[in-house]
């Protein structure tokens, strides 16, 4: 799989450092940090266009408190050593997918809610207004802080569709709870406009949901599939490109269903690395596309090479 940059996206990310070499948090809108930096990466599956887009980025201490649940100091810090990576601090990335299905504009997960998904469209040539789709993989605030801007939907035109179970799950929260209020404000005002998908259900041609329970009661990852070409939208299965990857059993301190969340990753991530199937995650490192490798009783994430044309 090879990315293929727009034009305008290549122009917005010439002259840009790495994301993952910034030592302080940046947005995709600016605030904080580089506004330069590379905000979008387009490339062809099947007839389908898919374009990741940076909403923001940021660096953040005690990675094996967050990463390492019930891992030993030397293994973590030997996965750590092994694989070129500090094991006391962590780069975050926030990577919302846009899809071009053809009859649809489908946008998966809007990001923080601070301006980065609006400009990282914008490097995509894309307004917000054109979104057809908004589909949520689950409902943490990385995921739906992005759905309304000044308390006015963001994209204004979109239906939108996420799992029964997660929504579910989120509006039944008492007051208090911050996903859960943040749900209320955020994504019940669209309720009308929403419809509730279960496993096997299809989005729209090519795209179909699959149940990856654990990371919340009701996370879902997505198969696109176009012109015999397969790519999967892991979401938030695997928060970390080396440790949730080497270690699926290490538990991650945002899993909610800690066991759930080790087997969704497990057989996600051994299915990916059995058809040698690309995947998209919403915390890899941006571009956030490479494909899964079996090393051990573990995984690999091999980043995607790409090239301007």
């Amino acid at each position: 799989m090879t990315l293929k940059l727009t034009r305008r996206a290549a122009l917005a990310s010439a002259a840009a450092l790495p994301a993952a070499a910034l030592a302080t948090p940046v947005l995709a809108g600016g605030h904080g940090g580089n506004a330069a930096a590379p905000v979008a990466r387009t490339f062809k599956l099947g007839d389908m266009t898919v374009t990741t887009l940076l909403d923001g980025s940021a660096a953040r201490d005690g990675a094996k408190e967050i990463f390492g649940g019930g891992a030993s100091e030397e293994d973590f810090q030997k996965v750590s050593e092994e694989n070129f990576i500090p094991a006391d601090s962590a780069q975050f990335f926030f990577t919302p997918t846009l899809v071009d299905a053809g009859s649809e504009l489908v946008l998966f997960d809007t990001g923080l809610g601070k301006g980065g998904i609006i400009t990282a469209l914008d490097a995509a040539g894309v307004s917000p207004d054109a979104i057809d789709v908004v589909v949520l993989t689950h409902m943490h605030p990385d995921h739906i802080g992005g759905m309304m801007t000044d308390g006015v939907p963001t994209f204004a035109n979109a239906r939108y569709v996420t799992g029964s179970a997660e929504y579910d799950f989120w509006a039944a929260a008492d007051a208090g709870n911050r996903v859960g209020d943040l749900v209320k404000s955020n994504v019940t005002p669209l309720a009308e406009k929403m419809s509730f998908i279960e496993d096997g259900g299809s989005i729209a041609s090519g795209i179909t949901a699959k149940a990856a329970f654990g990371h919340t009661p009701g996370h879902m990852v997505y198969l696109l599939d176009s012109g015999g070409q397969q790519l999967v939208l892991t979401a938030d299965l695997a928060n970390h490109y080396v440790w949730s990857f080497a270690h699926p059993e290490w538990e991650v301190r945002f899993d909610m269903d800690k066991a759930a969340a080790t087997q969704a990753r497990r057989d996600v991530l051994g299915m990916l690395a059995a058809d040698r199937v690309p995947m998209i995650g919403y915390h890899m490192p941006f571009p956030a596309a490479g494909f899964v490798e079996q090393r051990g009783d573990g995984f690999r994430f091999v980043p995607v090479s790409y090239q301007m044309l």
